[in-house]
Protein backbone atom coordinates (compact mmCIF):
# COMPACT_ATOMS: atom_id res chain seq x y z
CA UNK A 1 0.00 0.00 0.00
CA UNK A 2 1.40 3.40 -1.02
CA UNK A 3 0.05 6.50 0.73
CA UNK A 4 -3.21 4.76 1.66
CA UNK A 5 -3.75 3.56 -1.93
CA UNK A 6 -3.73 -0.24 -2.37
CA UNK A 7 -0.95 -1.55 -4.64
CA UNK A 8 -2.19 -2.88 -7.96
CA UNK A 9 -0.30 -4.99 -10.51
CA UNK A 10 0.79 -3.23 -13.73
CA UNK A 11 -2.03 -2.93 -16.24
CA UNK A 12 -4.65 -3.25 -13.50
CA UNK A 13 -7.74 -1.38 -14.77
CA UNK A 14 -9.91 0.81 -12.53
CA UNK A 15 -13.48 1.93 -13.05
CA UNK A 16 -15.33 4.91 -11.62
CA UNK A 17 -19.01 4.24 -11.10
CA UNK A 18 -21.85 6.48 -10.03
CA UNK A 19 -24.28 5.41 -7.31
CA UNK A 20 -26.52 2.69 -8.72
CA UNK A 21 -29.98 4.07 -9.53
CA UNK A 22 -32.98 1.78 -9.13
CA UNK A 23 -33.84 2.20 -12.81
CA UNK A 24 -31.86 3.22 -15.88
CA UNK A 25 -32.22 6.94 -16.62
CA UNK A 26 -34.34 6.21 -19.73
CA UNK A 27 -36.94 4.40 -17.56
CA UNK A 28 -37.28 7.15 -14.95
CA UNK A 29 -40.10 9.70 -14.97
CA UNK A 30 -38.82 12.99 -16.44
CA UNK A 31 -39.19 14.69 -13.03
CA UNK A 32 -36.62 12.28 -11.50
CA UNK A 33 -33.87 12.58 -14.13
CA UNK A 34 -32.43 15.95 -12.95
CA UNK A 35 -32.37 14.69 -9.34
CA UNK A 36 -30.49 11.56 -10.43
CA UNK A 37 -27.91 13.63 -12.30
CA UNK A 38 -27.51 16.00 -9.35
CA UNK A 39 -26.86 13.13 -6.94
CA UNK A 40 -24.02 11.65 -8.99
CA UNK A 41 -20.49 12.72 -9.74
CA UNK A 42 -19.02 15.36 -12.00
CA UNK A 43 -15.84 14.40 -13.86
CA UNK A 44 -13.80 17.26 -15.32
CA UNK A 45 -10.73 16.61 -17.48
CA UNK A 46 -8.26 19.44 -16.83
CA UNK A 47 -6.12 20.66 -19.73
CA UNK A 48 -2.68 19.01 -19.50
CA UNK A 49 -3.71 17.50 -16.16
CA UNK A 50 -5.82 14.99 -14.27
CA UNK A 51 -9.47 14.04 -14.22
CA UNK A 52 -11.11 15.79 -11.27
CA UNK A 53 -13.99 13.77 -9.80
CA UNK A 54 -16.42 15.62 -7.50
CA UNK A 55 -19.54 14.43 -5.72
CA UNK A 56 -20.95 11.04 -4.81
CA UNK A 57 -19.04 8.25 -6.54
CA UNK A 58 -17.55 4.83 -5.94
CA UNK A 59 -14.07 3.94 -7.15
CA UNK A 60 -13.70 0.23 -7.95
CA UNK A 61 -10.84 -1.90 -9.23
CA UNK A 62 -11.44 -4.37 -12.06
CA UNK A 63 -12.34 -7.09 -9.56
CA UNK A 64 -15.06 -4.93 -8.01
CA UNK A 65 -13.13 -4.17 -4.82
CA UNK A 66 -13.84 -0.67 -3.60
CA UNK A 67 -10.96 1.79 -3.26
CA UNK A 68 -11.57 4.32 -0.50
CA UNK A 69 -10.55 7.73 -1.87
CA UNK A 70 -10.91 9.35 1.56
CA UNK A 71 -12.75 12.40 0.22
CA UNK A 72 -15.51 13.61 -2.13
CA UNK A 73 -13.14 15.30 -4.60
CA UNK A 74 -10.22 13.43 -6.11
CA UNK A 75 -7.77 13.81 -8.98
CA UNK A 76 -7.29 10.74 -11.17
CA UNK A 77 -4.07 10.36 -13.19
CA UNK A 78 -4.37 10.75 -16.97
CA UNK A 79 -0.69 10.76 -17.87
CA UNK A 80 0.09 7.25 -16.59
CA UNK A 81 3.19 8.35 -14.69
CA UNK A 82 1.81 8.92 -11.17
CA UNK A 83 3.47 7.04 -8.34
CA UNK A 84 0.13 6.67 -6.56
CA UNK A 85 -2.12 5.48 -9.42
CA UNK A 86 -5.01 5.77 -9.94
CA UNK A 87 -4.59 9.11 -8.15
CA UNK A 88 -2.66 12.06 -9.56
CA UNK A 89 0.56 13.10 -7.82
CA UNK A 90 1.44 16.01 -10.14
CA UNK A 91 3.95 14.05 -12.24
CA UNK A 92 2.17 15.22 -15.42
CA UNK A 93 3.77 18.66 -14.92
CA UNK A 94 7.31 17.26 -14.93
CA UNK A 95 6.69 14.73 -17.71
CA UNK A 96 5.32 17.22 -20.23
CA UNK A 97 1.93 15.49 -20.49
CA UNK A 98 -0.36 17.27 -22.92
CA UNK A 99 -4.09 16.71 -23.43
CA UNK A 100 -7.02 19.03 -24.08
CA UNK A 101 -9.85 19.55 -21.63
CA UNK A 102 -12.49 18.73 -24.24
CA UNK A 103 -12.52 16.27 -27.14
CA UNK A 104 -11.01 17.64 -30.35
CA UNK A 105 -14.03 16.28 -32.23
CA UNK A 106 -17.44 14.91 -31.20
CA UNK A 107 -17.82 11.21 -30.60
CA UNK A 108 -19.65 9.61 -33.55
CA UNK A 109 -21.98 7.63 -31.29
CA UNK A 110 -23.03 10.80 -29.46
CA UNK A 111 -23.96 12.46 -32.78
CA UNK A 112 -26.01 9.44 -33.84
CA UNK A 113 -27.89 9.36 -30.53
CA UNK A 114 -28.60 13.10 -30.63
CA UNK A 115 -29.90 12.82 -34.19
CA UNK A 116 -32.17 9.90 -33.25
CA UNK A 117 -33.78 11.55 -30.20
CA UNK A 118 -36.03 14.07 -31.99
CA UNK A 119 -37.45 11.26 -34.18
CA UNK A 120 -38.33 9.25 -31.06
CA UNK A 121 -40.16 12.22 -29.52
CA UNK A 122 -42.53 12.44 -32.52
CA UNK A 123 -43.88 8.89 -31.92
Amino acid sequence: MIGGVPDRPPGHRLDVTLPDPALPEDDLPEDDVPALRASGATITPYRDGPLIVRGDFRLLDQDGAEIDPGRNTIALCRCGKSGIKPFCDGTHKRSGFSAPSAPSRPRPAAQILRAARPAEDDD
